[in-house]
């Protein structure tokens, strides 16, 4: 079976999953680990058996992909050395800081025919895939995203950390466009938005209300779908989902039979499988632009009103 040479380049919380599921996909060879931090990449490197790199440049003529996960302003920088090099990245969310350095990503992996695929997870998510069979035309979807601070995120506003998982979700189901946004925000623990509201409106006339907040003790990820003639209740910690359908003007109660697999790592084995086969990513560069675009006019209007 032919393999995908891989490294991560960071393996904090979030990369030191990455080199762990790259270290066991057969369709994957975990060539090494590059962190700032060098007690915490040697650590990595030694649990999945590779090599560590001080220097992430030492890795380009080595590797044919990578898994950047840095904080959000190093994206830009790091991507483009990489797929300047001709090797093909795989962006944790957001792609990039601003619409500017997405559009010299995308120009650039054109140019060089090279895949960006951009980790939003969820789409990933079991209970996602399961109900896609089931989403007609969505008329109105409310989205809940929340959870305690986390201090790695702290660079970012809850939006771009938290609230653009569900924007690209919603990007994804409806097939419109944007035409208005209302949002509001509060500074807490932050110098950012700490918790969100938004409801934005589609040409479709479709309506989702979206709430993120990074101050809440419990955690909670749902979104809410309703339809014509069905409502979809899904839940993406328990990756769970039941379908309510209309029959005889009454709602009838189904449970979604799920095929439950780690996000993670059907993620991964994605990027392999369309790296290897020159495959389009699920979540390809240009959707996560999409969504990096909505959620930076979400932001700029709670700036704005924060700011007043």
């Amino acid at each position: 079976m032919e393999k995908l040479y891989t490294a991560v380049i960071g393996v904090g919380h979030l990369g030191s999953k990455h080199a762990k599921v790259y270290s066991s996909l057969r369709s994957a060879s975990l060539v090494g680990v590059s962190d700032t931090n060098e007690e915490r990449g040697k650590r990595t490197a030694h649990k999945y058996h590779t090599k560590y790199y001080s220097e992430y440049r030492d890795l380009f003529d080595k590797v044919e992909a990578v898994s950047i996960a840095v904080p959000t302003f190093l994206h830009y920088k790091i991507a483009k050395d990489f797929l300047d090099h001709g090797i093909h990245v795989l962006i944790e969310k957001p792609i990039t800081k601003t619409i500017e350095e997405a559009d010299e990503l995308l120009a650039l992996a054109k140019k060089k025919n090279l895949i960006i695929q951009v980790g939003h997870i969820e789409r990933f998510n079991s209970a996602v895939i399961a109900i896609e069979p089931f989403i007609k035309e969505p008329r109105f979807i409310e989205c809940n995203r929340l959870g305690p601070f986390v201090q790695r995120a702290a660079d970012i506003g809850v939006v771009l950390d938290l609230m653009i998982h569900d924007i690209d979700i919603i990007l994804s189901l409806i097939k419109s466009h944007v035409i208005n946004i209302e949002a509001v925000g509060v500074k807490i623990v932050s110098d950012h938005e700490d918790t969100a509201n938004v409801r934005m409106t589609f040409a479709n006339k479709t309506i989702c209300d979206l709430t993120a907040s990074r101050v809440t003790k419990k955690s909670q990820r749902t979104i809410k779908i309703s339809q014509e003639d069905s409502f979809i209740n899904l839940n993406y910690l328990t990756e769970s989902a039941i379908l309510y359908k209309k029959k005889l003007n009454r709602l009838k109660k189904k449970k979604i039979n799920i095929k439950k697999e780690e996000p993670l790592k059907r993620e991964l084995q994605s990027f392999a499988d369309c790296v290897l086969n020159n495959k389009r990513p699920i979540v390809s560069g240009e959707e996560a632009r999409e969504a990096l675009s909505v959620a930076i006019d979400i932001t700029k209007q709670i700036k704005a009103k924060l700011n007043e």
